[in-house]
Order: structure tokens, then C-alpha cells, then sequence
């Protein structure tokens, strides 16, 4: 059976589990091929000879599996990011708190970042690459993940500018010179309903606690006792109001929300009065 047919056969099977179905038995057949797209449309009549291992991939998605899990690899910020589960996927939307960093941080010499909670690297591993003197700390509390951000610092040619920790929020960072803080933590209420794809990825990187905010509430306090005078996060949704209630406890000069990409409040950016 041709490349072509293949992609014809097995769509049907994972209609229900996504929009793009065609689009990713392409991309499951591109891994095991060890190929790329352009290869797969000059060779649409070529016969395909991996069926039984793309039979056993395509089912295991139409179980609603991650497909990143599957191939090991995602997209983001125009990079390539390996991925492997037990570690959070990769999120479109967080681009946009990474670009705020950016924003922040370009002009600056000689800068100092804390990433909490790190997870496959990519927020510590893109600053890296965009920005040209800065050192980065990144923590997590799972060693897995840890060992997932090193290999994609090492694959990005940026592990020379970070340093990968095992530490519970501040807990194993003791240096007084940080000027931001950024993290994409766990901000899920403990009784949310995920959808069913999303129960594939490690719990501890989703929920929060019972409201879901509680731990966005530690990093805010433990940030502005630390006199760090940047703090980036990403957040829930229906977390604005409180957050910004919370916010008045502190000293702070300044702070703004932003929207993902689709129209949901999903981050803020706060700035310390130190």
C-alpha cells in the first residue's frame, strides 16, 4: 500500500481524538520513517513498509494519548523541544510569557532569571537562546524533568547558561542578585475535570491546590521576600480577580495581565517596589 493510501486508511481512526487527523498519521509515519514532510510529499506513491508499527501508533492516540508522548518532540517558540512523559507538554500560550521576559530583559547586561518549575526546559532554554548575557537557575521538583531540560539545553547549545536544580520554589535558592522570576506552575483547581488527553500528564504539574491559585500565592510572596524585583507567571483563567486582590498585600510599583490566544486570562507580569 502506498504512503498515500496509508494516510487514507488510518485517518478514520483518529477522527475523534483530533481536528487534524490526516495531518498527524503524516506525522506518526514521519517518525517511524525518520523523515521529513517535504520527503513524505515527493514520495505520496512510494509504498509504505512500517503499517504494523503505524497500526500500533495510531491506536495508542485514538486512546486519546498525547501525540508529543508518542513522538517525543514538540513545537515551540519555532523550536524543537524533546518531550517524554512524566513531564508537562509544551503549551502554545506560553510563548507569550516568554516574549514578555523578552521584552524586560533585552536591554540588559549581565542579568540573573529564576525559572520555577522548569519542566522539559523550554521557557529557561528560549531566554537562553534569545537573550545574550543572562544566567539562568532552573528549578524543579522533579528530578525527570530536570533531566529533560538538560538534554534540550544541550540540544539548544544554551547549558552553559543555566543551571538545573532540584529545589521546591525557593527552597534550595539562596542567591540575592535575581531580578526575575518566571514560572508556568501548577495552577489547576484539585477537583477539575481535565479532558481526557490532559489526564496523561504528571498531576503535580497541573494542580495548584483546592482553588488552584494556592501555589501562584506562595511564589508571590516568597518572590517579594526575596526582594527579586520581576515576577512573570502564567495563570488560570477565572484567577485575575483574586490575584489582583492578593497583589495589594505587597509593596508593589506596578502589574499588568495579558490574554492567551484565545482571549482568556492567562498571565501576569508584576513588578516589586524593593
Amino acid at each position: 500500500m502506498t504512503i498515500k493510501d496509508t494516510i487514507r486508511k488510518y485517518t478514520n481512526e483518529l477522527k475523534l481524538v483530533t481536528h487534524i487527523p490526516a495531518k498527524e498519521v503524516e506525522i506518526l509515519m514521519l517518525h517511524l520513517l525518520e523523515k521529513n514532510t517535504i520527503w513524505l510529499h515527493l514520495n505520496y506513491n512510494v509504498e509504505f513498509e512500517k503499517e504494523k508499527e503505524l497500526e500500533v501508533l495510531v491506536k495508542k492516540r485514538a486512546t486519546n494519548y498525547p501525540l508529543e508522548y508518542i513522538i517525543n518532540k514538540a513545537s515551540f517558540y519555532g523550536e524543537m523541544f524533546i518531550v517524554k512523559e512524566g513531564v508537562l507538554i509544551p503549551r502554545p500560550e506560553t510563548e507569550i510569557l516568554v516574549e514578555n521576559a523578552i521584552e524586560i530583559l533585552k536591554d540588559k547586561k549581565e542579568i540573573k532569571v529564576l525559572e520555577i518549575g522548569t519542566g522539559s526546559g523550554i521557557i529557561s532554554v528560549m531566554l537562553a537562546m534569545l537573550i545574550e548575557n543572562i544566567k539562568i537557575i532552573a528549578v524543579d521538583i522533579n528530578e525527570k524533568a530536570l533531566d529533560l531540560a538538560k538534554q534540550n539545553a544541550i540540544k539548544h547549545g544554551v547549558e552553559n547558561k543555566i543551571e538545573f536544580r532540584l529545589s521546591n520554589l525557593y527552597e534550595n535558592v539562596q542567591e540575592n542578585d535575581i531580578f526575575m522570576t518566571i514560572s508556568n506552575p501548577p495552577y489547576i483547581a484539585n477537583n477539575y475535570i481535565l479532558p481526557t488527553n490532559v489526564k496523561y500528564e504528571p498531576s503535580n504539574a497541573l494542580f495548584g491546590g483546592v482553588v488552584g491559585d494556592e501555589l501562584l500565592k506562595d511564589i508571590i510572596k516568597a518572590t517579594s521576600e526575596k526582594k527579586i524585583p520581576y515576577l512573570l507567571c502564567e495563570m488560570g483563567y477565572d484567577q485575575k480577580t483574586p490575584l489582583e486582590n492578593y497583589f495589594k498585600e505587597f509593596n508593589v510599583d506596578s502589574f499588568s495581565f495579558y490574554k492567551d490566544y484565545e482571549s482568556f486570562d492567562r498571565g501576569f507580569t508584576l513588578k516589586f517596589k524593593n
